[in-house]
């Protein structure tokens, strides 16, 4: 089974994701990337077989933490602390006009075709 790293910004989803991963028997790491000033220690600490990166938009993200404006932190979170994930994610999406539902769908779509991939 593969090691499976989430990672991305605050509120994008990541901690719903994993939950629910685990609860469907996959192997998941989530990758608290954004608070470290190293940007590639997602490989150090856990160097996952798949990295998905969930994104959020700014004023989405402050929604969800209950906030009237994003931080002034998220834009160097996002510019500094989480591009080298980004740049190296096997999947990609923005959870912005998503439900945990549908996210949990698009992760596993990609999963599903990634597994078939690697048994070809």
């Amino acid at each position: 089974m593969p090691l499976i790293g989430i990672v991305g910004p605050c509120s994008a989803g990541k901690s719903v994701l994993a939950r629910q991963l685990r609860a469907n028997g996959y192997q998941v790491r989530e990758i608290r990337q954004e608070h470290s000033v190293t940007p590639a220690m997602w490989q150090r600490i856990t160097n996952p077989d798949i990295l998905i990166y969930l994104d959020v938009r700014m004023d989405v993200a402050a929604r969800r933490e209950g906030l009237s404006e994003p931080s002034s932190w998220w834009v160097e979170e996002r510019e500094f602390r989480l591009a080298h994930a980004r740049r190296h994610c096997d999947f990609y999406l923005d959870t912005s006009d998503l439900s945990p539902q549908e996210i949990l769908t698009q992760v596993q779509d990609f999963l599903h075709t990634w597994e078939k991939l690697r048994a070809d």
